[in-house]
């Protein structure tokens, strides 16, 4: 090997290619004066000495990533693009990343977390708390408190919103299903008189 093609590694003295080495602009040569490998432990010696907790590094076979979360080497299928990481990938798997999502979802939109949740539909013994026939899967709350009220089956829940959470159109509702239904009386225009 020609001296252009190689460079020798300030740390472990040895001649490597000049592709084990990382990029540094500031260097006259603009590559790092350590070795990629030497590097690696360099920085995880200086985290160690800082009182830091050093990851080890997990050998994967190519085409396969670990991932710290759940602790499992998983193929590179099982993982979301991510243009700004090295491997351009994320750091976390699919699923990983779908149960944090879940997680932060229930505590930024209802204030409550995912075990308070299946605390509640432990609670309605897993069905839905209107029709009791469907399962419990979506969290039904006051639109105008925010108030957490169940778990509702889908059905329910979007009748609910449909309704727009009005007690008095749920009574019209079920006095039209009983066949109660009520005719209104136009008055003035616009103006409706309910019958008594």
């Amino acid at each position: 090997m020609s001296d252009s093609l190689t460079k020798k590694c300030s740390r472990c003295q040895q001649m490597l290619s000049r592709d084990a080495f990382a990029r540094n602009k500031a260097s006259r040569d603009g590559l790092q004066a350590y070795c990629r490998k030497c590097w690696a432990e360099y920085y995880q010696e200086r985290q160690a000495a800082r009182g830091k907790i050093v990851r080890q590094k997990v050998e994967v076979p190519e085409g396969y990533k670990f991932c710290r979360t759940c602790e499992q080497i998983k193929p590179h299928s099982e993982w979301c693009r991510n243009r700004t990481a090295p491997d351009g990938l994320d750091s976390r798997c699919k699923s990983c990343k779908a149960s944090k999502g879940r997680a932060s979802y229930f505590k930024r939109a209802y204030g409550i977390t995912e075990a308070q949740r299946d605390e509640m539909i432990a609670s309605q013994y897993g069905v839905c708390t209107i029709c009791l026939k469907a399962p419990a899967v979506h969290v039904d709350h006051c639109h105008e408190t925010g108030r957490v009220r169940g778990v509702l089956c889908f059905n329910c829940n979007a009748a609910l919103g449909q309704l727009g959470d009005d007690p008095d159109t749920l009574h019209r509702a079920i006095a039209y299903l009983e066949g109660n239904a009520w005719k209104p009386t136009l008055v003035a225009p616009g103006v409706y008189q309910l019958p008594s």
